[in-house]
């Protein structure tokens, strides 16, 4: 009697055991809930990364059962307010050397390179003017539209670029309208308004204006250093470092650097990345 009332019980606990292990299997995420100490994580990064990390956090949420708490936003603002005291626990920012500040500070605990972006020009998708090169900028009464009132690093970026070309005098000629969004400002290449502009890859991958300009290359050594940097970090603040680093790996692992691809910015694990980050020095030392 003893021994089959020990199978029952055996029997019950099996089925309690397979039933738990199908509710947990129906709930995303339910399955590591317990892994860590936190449910939750709270993220910031400058706001030219959110359509890759809402992406990147709706994964991360339904694989490990925890809520990110997402904030996008001005990259020189969050770096500032965290510099005056703000806390968050990860920090994914541009500019290197904003990392680099945080990190000896002691507000860091490490940084490691998330990505880099890069800049092309942008036509309307006929191309009325025949532009090829960012030279044809400077072509008489060719209609220019940049984001030069952009706040910075955007607006100095392109004046940089321009610079570099020596060309910034002609195409200041040739400027109808200078823009202080970039967002505000796509429509305007794409109705014709404007014949060309500048702007980051990234922008031509956003569904609102994905495959309605026309991309053309700008020569890498015309690009600015400094913009082209975003590192992500473990705050001091991390309330649960497992957490906190589990999550830096998801986004710096090649499914989620995949992210990062696909909305138009260069993986730093990538081997263009990789160059990147010697050329750049992007190292937390």
């Amino acid at each position: 009697m003893g021994d089959k009332k020990e199978g029952l019980n055996r029997r019950s606990f099996l089925k309690a055991g397979i039933a738990s292990l199908a509710v947990a299997s129906a709930v995303p995420g339910l399955l590591y809930a317990g892994r860590f100490q936190a449910d939750s994580l709270q993220v910031w990064s400058c706001g030219g990364l959110s359509e890759a990390f809402m992406e990147a956090n709706n994964l991360y949420e339904q694989r490990n059962g925890i809520q990110v708490n997402y904030t996008g936003a001005f990259a020189a603002a969050l770096g500032k307010s965290l510099i005056g005291g703000a806390v968050t626990e990860i920090f994914a920012g541009r500019v290197l050397q904003l990392a680099k500040t945080l990190r000896a500070d002691n507000k860091m605990l490490y940084f490691r390179p998330l990505c880099f972006t890069d800049y092309v020009l942008i036509t309307p998708l006929d191309n009325p003017a025949g532009i090829q090169s960012v030279q044809d900028l400077a072509r008489p009464e060719v209609k220019v539209i940049l984001p030069l009132g952009a706040s910075p690093p955007g607006g100095d970026a392109v004046m940089g670029i321009l610079k570099k070309a020596n060309i910034d005098r002609a195409v200041l000629k040739n400027m109808i309208k200078k823009e202080s969004c970039v967002i505000k400002m796509m429509p305007a290449i794409i109705n014709g308004e404007g014949a060309v502009s500048i702007v980051e890859r990234r922008l031509t991958r956003q569904d609102a204006f994905s495959g309605k300009v026309r991309v053309i290359p700008i020569p890498e050594n015309l690009f600015p250093p400094g913009p082209l940097t975003f590192t992500i970090g473990v705050m001091k603040y991390a309330k649960d470092r497992a957490l906190a680093d589990d999550y830096v790996n998801f986004i710096c692992s090649g499914e989620g650097q995949a992210i990062f691809e696909k909305h138009g910015f260069i993986p730093a694990s990538s081997a263009k990345g990789q160059m990147l980050v010697e050329q750049l020095g992007v190292k937390d030392v």
